[in-house]
């Protein structure tokens, strides 16, 4: 039977190592040889920001520390020579004490690292790439010349081909090995699913969606969403993919994202802090999304994560108010919601309500008579109003903001404007903006016959465009309008 016993020396020695390893915080010690009599400071990425976390001073020999009891965020850092200029980077990962020795003469090129796999990982894999690019910078230039016909870059083109097979190579046995490293992490963000052919059916046809359906559903086999050092990166490289996949990979339509979104939500919330910084990137994404109607998927997130108090663990009181009150902006608004009446005064002070149009159309133009955009936009309005209000059957009720009854009446003359325009502030019904969101003007929002929005911020130049292809729609409904 073997002895179990242990000295009382290796004992101690055991509980001063177990003792060492579980200290917290981090501490990492540099020294680079050049620089001396000098401050440095630790920074790090966040999305597309970079902020400071500790400072230290540097020794005559070029020696200095960053210390702290409590540990960093993983993700990638850097040294910085104050005030602001960056001498390289560095990862953070699971191990926080190690250190790093360098010259200024070439940061990377000559850094041994010591107590850390990781970083020795990353700074191998940099050199690597640095002289691999060398070996390949000769024959991208003879593949970037337009000049020379495709046979004369045959062989740069198999030579280029050659060393990024052995980047490749390179690459996936590091991470095969090494695979909880940030190191590993970060090359992964850089791979890209490779797509096969699409089977077979039993009668030899082929599913024209089925690459298309496989791509989504592995585009983010490389990349973890729940892994929070990856918004920590030298570029937004979490926000990119999160924007990509939503904006390229699916119908653009508020129900369809939203329900994406809560699907990839659901799988981030296992780490609060990726988990925030998703829900906050698609914030920020559909706030004000290009495409018309996704103000939609704004509200929806709004409504499941801020409002709920699921975001409560990091967003400010003051932050949660500023997105509520823009969202009940713009909620009374929506595409596919009611259209609120209007009833305001015109230049003879006449009450004219925007509920009396009859057309099948009812164009919301909102103006201010000083905006120099809108002095723009009035005479091509104008211009299509003269030409297409039989072929579309549309109205316009155009809205003043300012409160100047002389300037509506210059404002009428001056472009000729044959629709009807009322006063904003002369209201019966309370403030236009109470019902309709207008953030920069001109604004305009397009109503159908049962007084629904059906379109907003669209320019006059889309309007022709849009009124054809939306009444072609409602034509092909079982329960359409046909021959109207």
């Amino acid at each position: 039977m073997p002895n179990m016993s242990l000295r009382p020396g290796l004992l101690l020695l055991v509980f001063i190592s177990a003792a060492a390893s579980a200290q917290p915080g981090y501490k990492m010690d540099f020294k680079i040889k050049g620089l001396k009599d000098t401050s440095v400071l630790l920074a790090y990425y966040n999305g597309q920001q970079k902020y400071l976390r500790d400072t230290a001073k540097v020794d005559s020999k070029g020696n200095f520390t960053f210390e702290d009891s409590n540990p960093l965020q993983q993700g990638v850092f850097m040294v910085v020579l104050a005030p602001k200029m960056q001498l390289f980077e560095f990862v953070v990962g699971n191990n926080q004490r190690f250190s790093m020795e360098t010259d200024t003469t070439d940061y990377i090129a000559h850094m041994v690292v010591k107590g850390d796999e990781d970083n020795k990982l990353f700074f191998e894999n940099a050199r690597y790439l640095t002289q691999k690019f060398k070996e390949a910078d000769p024959y991208l230039k003879v593949l970037k010349d337009s000049t020379l016909k495709p046979d004369a870059k045959k062989n740069a083109r198999e030579e280029f081909n050659k060393i990024s097979k052995e980047v490749t190579t390179y690459q996936n046995d590091l991470v095969t090995k090494h695979p909880t490293t940030l190191t590993a992490r970060l090359i992964k963000t850089t791979k890209e699913v490779v797509v096969p052919d699409p089977p077979k059916r039993a009668d030899g046809t082929i599913d024209s969606t089925w690459q298309f359906r496989y791509y989504r559903e592995h585009y983010f086999d490389y990349f973890d969403l729940s892994d929070d050092a990856l918004t920590r990166l030298q570029r937004p490289i979490y926000s990119e993919k999160v924007k990509d996949y939503l904006d390229r990979l699916f119908l653009q339509v508020p129900d369809t994202l939203t329900k994406e979104i809560n699907r990839l939500a659901a799988k981030v919330k296992k780490n609060p802090d990726a988990y925030k910084y998703f829900i906050w990137v698609c914030v920020t994404h559909y706030q004000t999304h290009p495409i018309m109607g996704l103000d939609q998927v704004y509200v929806n997130i709004f409504d499941k994560y801020i409002a709920t108090g699921e975001m409560d663990y990091w967003l400010s009181k003051k932050d949660k108010q500023n997105i509520k009150d823009y969202v009940d902006k713009i909620r009374v608004s929506m595409i596919g919601g009611n259209a609120a009446n209007l009833i305001m005064q015109d230049k003879d002070l006449k009450a004219k309500s925007m509920y009396d149009i009859k057309n099948k159309y009812t164009i919301l133009y909102i103006f201010n008579p000083d905006c120099g955009h809108c002095r723009e936009e009035t005479p091509k309005l104008v211009e299509f109003y003269n030409k297409n209000k039989a072929k579309f059957d549309f109205e316009v009720y155009a809205v003043s903001t300012d409160t100047s009854i002389a300037k509506m009446k210059s404002f009428i003359k001056d472009f000729k404007v044959p629709f009807t325009t009322v006063n904003g502030p002369r209201t019966y019904v309370g403030h236009w903006s109470k019902f309709y969101y207008a953030e920069t003007t001109p604004s305009m929002y397009v109503i159908d016959a049962k007084h629904k929005i059906i379109a907003k911020k669209l320019p006059v130049e889309q309007l022709d465009d849009f009124l054809t292809r939306y009444g072609l729609m409602q034509n092909k409904k079982p329960n359409g309008n046909k021959g109207t």
